[in-house]
This record gives C-alpha cells, structure tokens and sequence, in this order.
C-alpha cells in the first residue's frame, strides 16, 4: 500500500485529495498542527481513515523526522494562508508559511528520500497583472500581493531542486476552485449560502461588490485530480489547472439563487465600498499543456458546480 502525506488536510483541497486517494488505495497521514483540533475539522467521509500526525511548517527537522517516520512515496502540501482578505495583513508570515517552508519541506525531503514526489498547491495569483490573456506556463509572473510573491518563491524552489537534486517536483498552478466545502468568507460560497439561507426565511438580502467581475472558476475535485495525474508521470513538471473560461458574479448569483427558485435581483446589493473595478486583462487559464501531458479535462461545469453547492448548503442549513 502506498502511503500519501497531506498537509492542509482538513482544507476544501486537501480533503479532495485525501478522499481521491483512499478510493485509490492509498495510505493517507495528515500532517497537521494540532491533532486534536484537525480530528473535529476532518470531513466527516475522512474520519477515521485518514491518519494525524504532528507537523510543524516552521521546523525542517520535525518535517524530516515524520517523513523518515511515515515514508510517504508522494506528498501534497497545501499548508498556506490563504489568498483573498487579509492577503496584507501579515506579509512576513505569508512569506514564510506560503514560501519558505516550501523549501523546508523541499530540503527534508532530500536529505530523507529524493525519490518522494512532491506537488505543491501554487496558484494563478503569481502572475499578478498579466498583459495578456490567457495565462499559461509561460505567462510572465508578476504578482502583486505577498501571497502571490510568497508562492512565486515556493515555485521557484521546486524547479530548481528539481534541477539540481533530479527531485520530483511539481508546482501545480490553480485557477480558482470551488466547491461545497469552501469557506464563507470565499464570494462562490457567500453566494450560495446566502441564496439558501433566503430561501429558508433566515435572510432577506445579500451584499456583494463588482457583479461584473469575472473569474476562471472550476471544481477542487477536478484539480486535486490534476495534481495526483501529475505525481504519476515519468517526468516531473509544472502545470496550469484551468477551465479556460470565465464567468461574472452576476451569473453565480442568476444560477444560485435561480436554484431554489429566486430571482437573485431581489436579494442582492451593490456595495459601492466593496466594489472593486475589473482587471485591465481578463485571468483566465491556458490548460492546455495539462491536457495534452496528463489527459486531464474538468468533469464538472460551473453550472453544475454552483448548483451542488446550494444543495449543499440547503441540506446542512436544514439538518
């Protein structure tokens, strides 16, 4: 049986990924912070077949002791403040959490096992404000907040101990996903648990910002998919998970609340203190290196993404 480490287990990806590789056979540890804490925040189709170990993002040498300990042949890391709000509230931690313990991990790696194959959680936030669309490998990356730079440093490390080392390392370049297991805070979720909760009588109104804004969003379980693909090629390499499409909040909110039978223009707001103007060049993905190298194609539309989302959050609301 092969055993799989997942940092970020109890995360929208890192539960994806840990459910995609238990179908798959796999071993699978969680490496997280608190055990304790984790085992109440694990998805409840993980627990109790998923693993807890102790790991501190901060400590190369606890990084190398529970490798050497647990002998994983892949491991994903998605440990990482996330992006969105408060991307600049702490940029020093971003810098080190987001990227230089990617080249902790990197080094404990090497100095346990170079044949662990590795797939950091990167993503479209690295290229900042491109100057054209879409953006692919290739796109030059000039990212604009600490979050994006800390990832661009995370990226840079894999490629070059891959270079150096031989290592198998993948940096996979995610465009915006989605899911019922995405926090509130995120605006796919802030829609449709608003447009359940209205459904429900427990809310009259949603605010929102720019309705015209518009983003390349895709399902997570497609892209954890696109992650483990990459982990089982004979060459390591860095990869765009995209549609390739975009869509506007407008057409979030339309297709939200229109399941469950509402007219999302009755509900939402424009804040004007919330709105933010639409990007000079549209982020959209060029996936179509991943592909043509790992057959890999998104199996779930936006539609049908947003939809099992609001059923998701009716059926929690309702239990």
């Amino acid at each position: 049986m092969n055993t799989a480490l997942v940092t970020g287990v109890t995360g929208q990806d890192g539960s994806y990924i840990a459910e995609l590789l238990l179908e798959k056979g796999y071993r699978v540890i969680g490496a997280v912070r608190d055990r304790a804490l984790a085992r109440n925040r694990l998805h409840p189709r993980l627990r109790d077949r998923v693993e807890l170990v102790d790991w501190n993002m901060r400590d190369e040498k606890s990084m190398r002791e529970t490798i050497l300990a647990q002998r994983p042949v892949e491991i994903y890391n998605f440990a990482a403040y996330s992006s969105g709000e408060g991307q600049f509230d702490d940029p020093a931690a971003i810098a080190d959490i987001n990227g230089v313990a990617v080249a902790r991990l990197l080094e404990a790696i090497r100095l346990v096992d170079t044949g662990i194959r590795l797939c950091q959680a990167s993503s479209r936030e690295i290229f900042g404000n491109p100057h054209a669309a879409p953006q692919s490998e290739t796109t030059p990356c000039i990212p604009r907040t600490p979050y994006g730079a800390a990832k661009l440093y995370a990226d840079a490390m894999i490629r070059i101990y891959r270079e150096r080392y031989g290592m198998f390392g993948c940096s996979a370049i995610l465009f915006n996903h989605e899911s019922p297991r995405r926090a509130l805070h995120f605006v796919t979720r802030k829609v449709t648990h608003a447009a359940a909760m209205i459904k429900l009588g427990r809310a009259d109104r949603l605010h929102l910002g720019n309705l015209a804004s518009r983003r390349d969003w895709g399902f997570s379980g497609d892209y954890v998919r696109g992650m483990w693909m990459m982990l089982q090629q004979p060459r390591a390499d860095d990869y765009v998970l995209a549609t390739g499409t975009t869509h506007s909040v407008e057409e979030l909110c339309e297709i939200a609340f229109a399941r469950v039978g509402l007219d999302f223009r009755r509900y939402v707001h424009v804040e004007n203190a919330s709105f933010r103007g639409d990007e000079a060049v549209e982020l959209v993905g060029d996936a179509s290196k991943a592909r043509r190298a790992l057959g890999w194609t998104p199996s779930i539309s936006f539609p049908e993404m947003v939809q099992m989302m609001v059923d998701a959050d009716v059926a929690t609301l309702e239990s």
